[in-house]
C-alpha cells in the first residue's frame, strides 16, 4: 500500500490514507493496455463507408440484348460491375463488424495498470468530497485552477474527475470547461483514464472501484 494525501475543496491537506495495492500498485503492462484500448476504440467504431453492389443499384432488370446473334459480348444486366453506373465489386460494406472481444479480467488489470502508473507519476490527486454548495462553472473553474496549480492564462485543464456515484450538478458545472470530464467510479475505462493527464478521485470512490472491479 502507498500512503497518499487527501485534500479538501480548498486544496488543503486534511489527512492521509493508504491506497489498495491491488488497484494502485499494479505493474505497468504496456501490451495489455494497448490491446484493451484498441478493442475499446474498435468497439466504438461504426462503419459508414458503403458501396452499392449490383443487387442494390437501381435498374438493370431487363437483359440489355439477346444472348446470341448480335456479335457483342453477352450481358445480363446493365448494373453489372463491368458497366458504367453499375454496382461496385468488393467495395466497402456498412455491415462490416469491427468489434473485438476483451474479457473482464483483462479490462480490469488494464484499468488498474493505468491507475497505478498515473499515481506513480503524481498525476492522481485525492479529495475528501466533490459535493458543491453552488455547482457553478465559475466556482468550479477557480477551484480547479487552485487544485492543479495553474497559471491565470492557462485555459486547458486536462482533468478527469472520478466521484463515487454519478453527480449531475458536478457534471453540469464542468461541461463548459476545456477538456474536463466527470466519470463515475463504476464507469472507468482505459481510454478516458489515458486521455486526461490529471485525475481527481473522491475518497469514497476507492471503495466503489474495489467493489466494482473486485478480483
Amino acid at each position: 500500500m502507498k500512503n497518499v494525501t487527501v485534500y479538501n475543496q480548498k486544496n488543503e491537506s486534511v489527512k492521509e490514507i493508504a491506497t489498495p495495492a491491488d488497484i494502485f500498485g499494479v505493474a505497468w503492462n504496456n501490451t495489455l493496455v494497448k490491446q484493451v484500448l484498441d478493442a475499446q476504440m474498435s468497439n466504438r467504431r461504426r462503419p459508414w463507408a458503403h458501396a452499392k453492389g449490383r443487387s442494390e443499384v437501381r435498374g438493370g432488370g431487363r437483359k440489355p440484348w439477346r444472348q446470341k446473334g448480335t456479335g457483342r459480348a453477352r450481358h445480363g444486366s446493365i448494373r453489372s460491375p463491368l458497366w458504367s453506373g453499375g454496382g461496385k465489386a468488393h467495395g466497402p460494406n456498412k455491415e462490416r463488424d469491427y468489434t473485438q472481444k476483451v474479457n473482464k479480467k483483462m479490462r480490469r488489470v488494464a484499468i488498474f495498470s493505468v491507475l497505478s502508473k498515473k499515481l506513480k507519476d503524481d498525476q492522481i490527486k485525492f479529495f475528501d468530497t466533490f459535493e458543491m454548495t453552488a455547482p457553478k462553472t465559475k466556482t468550479m473553474e477557480s477551484g480547479l485552477r487552485v487544485a492543479l496549480n495553474m497559471t491565470p492564462k492557462s485555459r486547458k485543464f486536462d482533468v478527469l474527475m472520478i466521484p463515487a456515484a454519478p453527480m449531475t450538478p458536478l457534471a453540469r458545472a464542468v461541461r463548459n470547461l476545456t477538456k474536463t470530464k466527470v466519470l463515475p467510479a463504476t464507469s472507468l475505462n482505459v481510454y478516458d483514464l489515458m486521455n486526461y493527464k490529471n485525475i481527481m478521485i473522491e475518497e469514497k470512490a476507492i471503495e466503489v472501484i474495489a467493489n466494482r472491479y473486485k478480483i
